[in-house]
């Protein structure tokens, strides 16, 4: 069984919710009427920013991928022939 204390401080904690999220609402609120949507320019220069970092990590991956695949067939290509 829950002590008296254990119970108070379950019904406090149940009676400040509604504040709680009052103020939490407030608070997104007052949040929310500071974000500005990106001008289309910022968009796009970020967006390009994006494809070409895209296409440099694809080239890298495929590099890597390359050197890796022939390096592991010419361990088994040398250790099929011992």
């Amino acid at each position: 069984m829950a002590t008296m204390t254990e119970e108070n401080a379950l019904v406090t904690t149940v009676k400040s919710w509604p504040e709680r999220i009052k103020s939490f609402y407030n608070d997104v609120r007052t949040e929310m009427r500071k974000v500005t949507a990106p001008t289309f320019k910022e968009v796009r220069a970020t967006t390009t920013v994006v494809i070409i970092t895209v296409f440099i990590f694809a080239l890298y991956f495929a590099i890597i991928d390359f050197f890796i695949q022939h390096g592991v067939s010419a361990l088994f290509d040398y250790f099929r022939g011992h």
